[in-house]
């Protein structure tokens, strides 16, 4: 079911990382960042997941905000 090729370009993920450094010179390795996307990845995944959970849960035929902003709160706790 998993898909090659899929996920964050690293390019995307050095600037969100970039924005939340205080120091404008720290770098990031390229190991670093195929492990942030990675990451990325699969919290995103887990979050579709959990909002098709709770969709069903609800007996609603599609995902939308609501869903997902009922499972963020754990979901945060959790990673």
């Amino acid at each position: 079911m998993e898909e090659a090729g899929v996920g964050f370009r690293k390019e995307l993920v050095s600037k969100l990382l970039n924005l939340h450094f205080r120091d404008k010179k720290t770098k990031v390795s390229t190991d670093a960042l195929q492990l942030m996307a990675e990451m990325l990845k699969i919290f995103v995944v887990e979050a579709a997941v959990r909002g098709v959970r709770q969709a069903q849960a609800e007996d609603l035929p599609r995902v939308d905000v609501d869903q997902l902003e009922k499972v963020l709160p754990q979901l945060l706790l959790d990673f």
